[in-house]
């Protein structure tokens, strides 16, 4: 899929940036691999999903975004974003050690 940006504005912008992940540092995850997941139980009224990157300082982060289009082309909307604790990060990295051994 091709996406043609992000689709920020002041709410968004500002509750990423209030757990301290800024929009720059939320863009630059998604040129760097990712994983996503759908997120089905957090809204009914689009799709959500999931994403866990490393920033190029490797501090794992957490974000949850949506698609929008818009003049047929489609935008990634970041809904949240927060660094992810030890423990969840632990979690992930044998969630994904067990999913490689399938």
């Amino acid at each position: 899929m091709r996406v043609s940006g992000f689709d920020w504005d002041d709410a968004n912008r500002d509750k990423c940036r209030k757990h301290g992940v800024s929009a720059a540092a939320i863009e630059s995850l998604f040129r760097r691999p990712i994983a996503v997941v759908p997120d089905p139980a957090h809204s009914r009224a689009e799709t959500r999903f999931k994403a866990i990157g490393r920033t190029g300082h490797g501090r794992s982060v957490l974000i949850v975004f949506t698609l929008r289009s818009r003049a047929g082309e489609i935008f990634i909307r970041p809904i949240s974003a927060r660094y992810m604790h030890a423990k969840e990060v632990r979690h992930y990295e044998e969630e994904i050690a067990k999913a490689e051994k399938r």
